[in-house]
């Protein structure tokens, strides 16, 4: 199709996800048209630094030679075979033991592919209860999570993830899911002390959990810094605290790192970077750098030991007609080695740790920056109509937007997502760039916050 009849039938056919029809009718969507390096340019030649990282996933950054050689020869020698009960196929195999491999500190030993996030979290929850049912105990159903979590789109996920705007629409959701408190420093009722806030939280969901009844709950669910609840990051205490937790009333800890995994938070793992060792981990985005969607759901020896029985109990009746895509498998091993090659972790370290310097002084100078927050290469700017109050701004009043809306005229773009702008680019970042992104959101908040 050539360039104009693209943008004729731009948002015309397409539903796009998050947003609603009448919304890309008024305002059609950017078209992408190619990317390079850590810039993305659009159907009209126009460059711009992607500091969204595409959705917090493009890690290696675009058109990598590693990448495109290992899909392109891939697609040349098996572009799919199932993996479903008596076949495989190499890439898969490979990007297995190199998962697994990466994980033996947390003591991983069976993972399952999907084909993204959502498909990891349902897993996960799915695998949960298959396990305690193995274990004899199968009113082990009940499941937590925390406010402002958000755990992808699939019925399970979306019963687990808190915020009404990604449920409302699809309820009942599934019944037997709970939230209790989040860790969120800058806000929460109790205390501007970090580790009394862990405490405080991890004692909430014990006490849930007594309510409930251990014996009736499966697994607590969370993402080691919550992203789409608004880059919240926890106190240092709060994922060992959660830890004992789970141990003292023998319930599964899943630790959602669709985001945080292979690099973002400045560790390789973000429950790593709490040292704690989840039994369930969830993974998408970084595991291929988004070249070809890919996910997985790795379990310790302590779940994937429960499957070892011989009998039908153990069939697991699961997985998806993409699990273990050979094309994505083969993105997956060269991304991940780019990810451990170039020391990317520590990348997301260092330059997250610059950018948090750059824009800190932003609290200060605009009156509608409440907070900036972050680590590693997963930043928020959160804005207020009150510092002292700590008021959001009115997610609808389209501020946010607006900012973005200079940025992107600057050349630069950031990600509004109600009263907030995340930054998550990819972990190839410089300080360079980190320059060029604060100048662009200079201007915006010169230019807005007025």
């Amino acid at each position: 199709m050539e360039i104009e009849g693209i943008k004729a039938n731009n948002a015309k056919q397409m539903l796009h996800p998050m947003t609603a029809p009448f919304m890309t009718k008024a305002n059609k969507p950017m078209i992408i048209a190619r990317g390079d390096g850590v810039y993305v340019f659009d159907i009209d030649g126009n460059k711009f630094l992607d500091s969204q990282g595409g959705l917090w996933c493009v890690n290696v950054g675009y058109n990598r030679p590693e990448m495109i050689k290992a899909v392109s020869e891939q697609v040349a020698t098996l572009p799919y075979y199932q993996t479903f009960t008596e076949f495989s196929n190499p890439p898969a195999i490979e990007l297995s033991a190199k998962i697994i491999s990466m994980l033996e500190p947390e003591n991983m030993r069976k993972l399952m592919f999907t084909s993204g996030g959502s498909d990891s979290v349902e897993t996960a929850l799915k695998m949960s209860r298959h396990y305690w049912k193995l274990k004899g105990q199968p009113e082990k159903t009940k499941f937590f999570s925390l406010k402002n979590a958000y755990h992808g789109v699939h019925m399970g996920g979306t019963s687990v993830t808190d915020t009404g705007v990604h449920k409302r629409a699809f309820e009942p959701v599934l019944p037997n899911c709970f939230q209790i408190d989040s860790p969120f420093p800058y806000r929460n009722p109790w205390t501007e002390d970090p580790e009394e806030l862990g405490a405080i939280c991890t004692g909430i969901l014990a006490r849930e959990i007594e309510s409930q009844g251990p014996d009736m709950v499966a697994a607590f669910i969370a993402e080691p810094i919550q992203g789409a609840g608004g880059v919240i990051v926890p106190p240092t205490n709060f994922w060992p605290l959660v830890r004992e937790v789970c141990d003292r009333y023998d319930v599964l800890l899943i630790a959602d790192e669709v985001v945080t995994g292979f690099g973002r938070s400045g560790n390789m793992f973000g429950s790593r970077g709490w040292g704690v060792k989840a039994d369930i981990m969830c993974f998408a985005k970084g595991l291929s750098s988004a070249y070809v969607p890919l996910g997985a759901t790795v379990m310790n020896e302590r779940v994937a030991s429960a499957f070892d029985l011989e009998s039908p109990e153990a069939m697991i009746m699961h997985g998806f007609t993409y699990s273990g895509h050979p094309v994505a498998c083969a993105a997956g091993i060269a991304s991940l080695g780019i990810v451990e090659s170039e020391a990317l972790p520590e990348n997301a370290k260092i330059v997250g740790d610059y950018m948090m310097e750059q824009l800190k002084p932003f609290e200060e100078r605009y009156k509608s920056v409440g907070e900036v927050r972050g680590k590693g290469l997963m930043l928020a700017v959160d804005l207020v109509v009150d510092k002292k109050t700590r008021e959001s701004v009115d997610p609808f009043s389209g501020f946010s937007s607006r900012l973005s809306a200079v940025a992107q005229k600057e050349g630069v773009l950031v990600r509004a997502v109600g009263p907030k702008l995340i930054i998550s680019p990819p972990l190839t970042f410089s300080r360079e760039n980190v320059d060029e992104l604060v100048a662009a959101l200079t201007k915006a908040f010169d230019e807005v916050d007025v």
